[in-house]
This record gives structure tokens, sequence and C-alpha cells, in this order.
């Protein structure tokens, strides 16, 4: 029997499809659906063969936030059991941070509220040209706390505070334009461009990436100096991949 309930979880070569399996419900989140994606993530991480996760949604919407269970319980809970209960996603959107490979959110429809903050929360974003972003939580008296670390570091100050008090959804060349997306493809060949991406990325050295991708976000915070001293410490260590000098070889020899 499989342990998954509320998503997908495939293998494409090297890419890894973890898919929010919840159409009749827009793919909206709950405890379950969060639990399954850091278990897929594992999973995903833990196959040496795995360079890239795509996170997707199954019919017409990416996800649109929390289920209304999930706000029910909110409404319900005490302090406590609430702070419990953030630490959750705060798990999720810090595995994805740490994750060694690159996670991509592949955006079709509407991607609001957590659903958008799962979003965010991904290293890159694809988004197809029909979809829509944004954090409406304001309208509910609600702020879209946590996802506010990575917002901030995405587009602007003004930018994300225009997004998170004004709680409009915007286009997706609107986010592309502003930063907050990647890649805007059509609707009709999403999917086969989604998928081209993340082949080409995955053509790249996995050691390079990995080394890329946790350098980058280290250095957020650190002083100039510091900054450059992690440079080059990750510099030598790259130096001594297979990757590297086979690279390295290969140019040579031309």
């Amino acid at each position: 029997m499989s342990e998954y309930s509320r998503i997908l979880y495939k293998t494409d070569g090297a890419i890894a499809k973890l898919i929010l399996n919840r159409p009749e419900k827009r793919n909206a989140l709950d405890d379950t659906i969060i639990s399954e994606l850091k278990t897929a993530l594992r999973t995903a991480s833990n196959n040496a063969e795995i360079k890239v996760a795509v996170i997707e949604g199954a019919g017409n919407d990416f996800c649109s936030g929390a289920d209304l269970s999930v706000l029910q319980k909110i409404a319900e809970s005490s302090i406590m059991e609430n702070l419990e209960d953030t630490g959750l996603l705060m798990e999720l959107f810090m595995q994805i941070r740490n994750l060694p490979i690159p996670v991509i959110a592949a955006v079709r429809g509407r991607a609001l509220a957590g659903g958008c903050g799962l979003a965010t929360a991904c290293d890159l974003i694809l988004a197809s040209q029909g979809s829509q972003f944004g954090y409406p939580e304001v309208k509910i008296g609600f702020i879209p706390a946590m996802v506010m670390a990575i917002l901030r570091r995405s587009v602007s100050e003004k930018r994300a505070f225009e997004l998170i008090i004004n709680g409009e959804p915007i286009s997706a060349q609107e986010a592309e334009r502003i930063g907050l997306i990647n890649k805007v493809f059509s609707d009709t060949d999403f999917d086969a461009k989604v998928s081209e991406y993340a082949q080409n990325l995955a053509q790249k050295s996995k050691s390079a990436v990995v080394l890329s991708k946790r350098l980058l976000y280290q250095m957020d915070g650190m002083a100039f100096e510091t900054a450059l001293k992690s440079g080059m410490d990750a510099n030598t260590i790259c130096r001594m991949t297979e990757d590297c000098q086979n690279g390295i070889a290969k140019f040579l020899k031309k």
C-alpha cells in the first residue's frame, strides 16, 4: 500500500515529481499533505540518482492554500496548539531550503495563500501563462508570516509589502516582472516546457549544483568578508570533486 494518500510521488530518470493530489479541493494544504511532502522530499534527497525535484498540482490549480478544516482548527486551538501547528509548515520550508538538490515549483492555475507560500519556498518557480499568485491572508485578518522571510529575499521590500498588505492576486507575467518567479510558459505546452527545463538542469553537475545552492543560501546575512571566505572554502571543495576534475580535463583536451 502506498505511503501517500494526498500526493503522488514519481520519478523520471533524474527527476522526482511530487504532485499535490487533491484536485477536488484545489490541492489545499492540511497536516497530511504537508507531512507527505516532507517524506517525499526526503525520499528524493536520499536517492543518489535524483538531481531535481518538481512540485506541481493535479488538476487546474497548483494550490489554493489551507484547507477549510485547517482554518477551523486554527479558530478552535489554543496559542500553544497553534504554535505547534505552525511549526509543521516551517519545517517544510526549511527542508526545501536545506535540501541539497534544487526544488522547482511548477505552477498551473492558482497559487494562493499557503499555496503561494509553498511555491515561494521553492528554489525556482515556473508558471503557466494563465496562472495567478497571491497572498490574500490579510482579507481575513491573517498574515503570510513565515513566507515573508523568503518573499523579502525574492523581491524588493516595497513589492513584498504591497503583495502582503494588498492581498490581491497578480498574473504570472507580473510575477515574473517583479522577480517573484523565474519563467512563464504558454498554457498549451507548459508540461513539456517544465520537463525540458528540469531535464536540462539535471544534465548539470550534481556536485556543482549542490554546492552552489548551499553556498548561496549560507551567504545570506553574512558580512562581506565572511561571505568571501565561505566562497573560498566552497571553491576549494569544488575543485576536488570528480565532476570538476573531469570537466577541467575535458576542457583542456579541446
